[in-house]
């Protein structure tokens, strides 16, 4: 996924890269088979010292404190109910954070502590902006698990474990031949399931966002709609006639390359305009509970936001393991799906630790690696769409890929629309440049 360092317009690439260029990992399931929560009952008598992970989160980014937070709080969480109930075969584990401030210099600071002086046998759930450090992971064969591929970093290097999976050769260079490859199953979806004829692309006119704009317009155009392109002054944006022009030209979907900042603006000006769209597509960082504070003034068009991703709805509690989750952080401030994907990761840890403690060995970074690099799909009892890291020598020119699709309603939240794993289609893999 591509990674652009613009300082605060990184913002951009942050929010509208993860819409679905890490798509093509994702391999389909009909059913998910969640295993019964672990019995609370007492603590396990500690077998051995804590075993040490680490955790880098852009705390303090430029694009704003609680941006790349959530995955680090869900791994908390997790690694908290584990501990109370007894840890991995009665070893706690010790959580160690590190904020690289969203920095290259940062981040490598964070590598740094955590693996030389925190000797941590993993990282989990990272969460930053500039993972300058991640050759430096890879090289000290430091397995880094569940981490959100902001950057092009997972489909780089070996011992790099992104939440979304990788079917590249990770060989130091990004991707095949410095290209990575996205499907183009969104697209697909709304105009096969809500007949979506025309889709209009917003973006503003810096680099990052154009260049985005561009490879979503590619991708649409792909699946046969009519595109309609805006574009916007990033420091004096005119919202109210993008959204004009949105509704003279009758636009089902609207897609963007905008902040949370933008896209609430250019909702507000779309309500005040009367420009009634069938959906105005979010992705996974912006699916969260903060939208009814994010989208206060724009209920029509907050009402039409619809969020994709790879992992089951956050507010699906039917279902076992989101259950879990929402109770081990019922007092949180707020849910998101970042949330849910940083749990996912600290339980695909675990679950590696548990498979080295099973086997009488070590827990070690070799092992718990070992674990990550068998080829096996993961998905986290059903929380995630099952990911598989393999090393094909070529991109597949099409995949079966599947998708997690919700709405927002006011009334009910973020309401999930169908069966994540029977959402699926065939789709073409588009080449992109990170």
């Amino acid at each position: 996924m591509p990674l652009h360092r613009n300082g605060p317009l990184t913002v951009v690439a942050v929010a509208a890269l993860l819409a679905g260029t890490a798509c093509g990992s994702r391999l389909p399931e009909s059913d998910f088979e969640a295993r019964a929560p672990t019995s609370r009952g007492a603590p396990a008598t500690p077998q051995g010292p804590p075993l040490r992970v680490g955790v880098i989160a852009s705390a303090t980014s430029p694009v704003g404190g609680s941006a790349f937070t959530g995955p680090r709080d869900g791994a908390e969480a997790y690694f908290a109910r584990l501990n109370d109930r007894g840890g991995v075969g009665g070893r706690p584990v010790e959580v160690h954070t590190c904020d690289d401030g969203g920095s290259g210099v940062g981040n490598n600071e964070c590598v740094h502590k955590l693996l030389d002086e925190k000797k941590v046998v993993a990282l989990v759930a990272t969460a930053v902006l500039d993972y300058a450090g991640a050759a430096r992971v890879s090289g000290a064969g430091v397995p880094d698990i569940g981490g959100q591929p902001v950057g092009p970093a997972y489909d780089t290097y070996p011992h790099l474990y992104g939440i979304y999976g990788s079917l590249a050769p990770r060989a130091g260079e990004p991707g095949w031949d410095g290209k990575l490859y996205g499907g183009t199953e969104v697209y697909r979806y709304f105009k096969r399931e809500h007949g979506a004829r025309t889709a209009a692309v917003v973006s503003y006119n810096q680099a990052a966002s154009a260049a985005y704009a561009r490879l979503v317009e590619r991708g649409l155009r792909a699946e046969g709609y009519d595109v309609v392109t805006e574009q916007v002054d990033f420091a004096l944006p005119n919202f109210r006639a993008v959204a004009a022009d949105l509704k003279d030209r009758d636009a089902d979907l609207v897609l963007d390359a905008l902040d949370t900042h933008g896209n609430a603006r250019l909702c507000e000006a779309m309500d005040d305009v009367g420009a009634d769209v069938t959906a105005k597509v979010t992705n996974v960082q912006n699916w969260s509970s903060a939208v009814a504070d994010d989208y206060k003034d724009a209920p029509r068009c907050r009402n039409a936001l619809w969020a994709t991703g790879s992992s089951r709805n956050h507010e699906d509690t039917d279902h076992p393991a989101v259950r879990a989750f929402r109770d081990a952080t019922k007092d949180a401030k707020a849910h998101s799906q970042w949330q849910l994907e940083g749990w996912a990761a600290a339980m695909w840890f675990t679950d590696a630790a548990r498979s080295c403690a099973q086997s009488g060995g070590e827990v070690t970074r070799t092992c718990v690696d070992r674990y990550l690099a068998r080829g096996a799909p993961y998905d986290a009892d059903g929380l995630l769409l099952p990911v598989t890291y393999e090393r094909r020598a070529k991109p597949p020119p099409t995949r079966r890929t599947c998708l997690s699709v919700a709405r927002w309603k006011d009334s009910e939240g973020w309401v999930t629309q169908g069966d994540m794993g029977r959402t699926c289609f065939d789709v073409p893999q588009l080449s992109y440049q990170p």
